[in-house]
């Protein structure tokens, strides 16, 4: 039984539908970040950059137990643990992780950034409505969902014609779409693709794990934990 350190964000979702899609068990611990249980001296034990989520799994390399923090760290642990989702060839290996990466070090931090600028930082206290970063990172966020629509007008998911890791890490950003002010009427391939892996029980699964705890973070002690700290 994995132990998943876990609250419902993008990030989060990662690793919980990779779990559900892989039908591996775990047991679910709610690291509530609004109220600062990412600082807990234990939490930071297994995940010392004070982030969610993270994992430990009893039966780890060699029999022995492992903690994993990082969710792109996590999900390759997973897919090879598993040898699910991570392709069948070393080609389709090196798509998966160009992808996965591009994912991590693009997707994540840009959409991230146009959600605290477009939707938290207008309703902090004072006010922070800064025309410069909304439209920065709302730009920097289309022009990479545009890179993967001409990605996907030539493959069914993102690594090429099977499933995998990759699609996993960027669905949870791009189906918060609408929060980026992003449109998909001009990304024909990449709404094709929403929709087919939003069908996947899996993800359905993942995605809906204590799902009534999102909140919009508009509580000054939350903003205060996640936003000052």
């Amino acid at each position: 039984m994995i132990d998943l350190y876990f609250w419902p964000t993008p990030n989060g979702w990662k690793v919980s539908i990779a779990l559900e899609e892989m039908e591996l068990p775990y047991t679910t611990h709610l690291i509530n970040i609004g109220k600062g249980d990412q600082f807990d001296p234990e939490f930071l034990k297994i995940s010392p950059n004070n982030r969610m989520p993270a994992i430990v799994d009893p039966d780890g390399p060699d029999g022995e137990p492992v903690s994993v923090f990082e969710s792109g760290a996590i999900l390759m642990y997973l897919a090879r643990k598993t040898g699910k989702f991570y392709g069948e060839t070393e080609r389709d290996r090196i798509a998966v992780e160009e992808w996965l990466m591009w994912q991590m070090g693009g997707v994540g931090p840009m959409a991230g950034q146009a959600h605290h600028f477009l939707k938290y930082a207008p309703n902090l206290e004072p006010p922070q409505d800064l025309p410069y970063p909304k439209d920065r990172y709302r730009t920097e966020v289309g022009r990479l969902y545009g890179v993967l629509d001409r990605r996907l007008a030539e493959n069914e998911y993102v690594a090429g014609e099977f499933y995998s890791i990759a699609d996993i890490s960027i669905w949870g950003w791009a189906s918060l779409w609408e929060g980026q002010q992003q449109v998909l009427e001009d990304k024909p391939h990449f709404t094709r693709w929403l929709e087919t892996v939003s069908a996947r029980p899996g993800v359905q699964a993942g995605r809906a794990l204590h799902a009534e705890l999102r909140g919009d973070h508009r509580d000054k002690q939350a903003q205060g934990v996640l936003f000052k700290r």
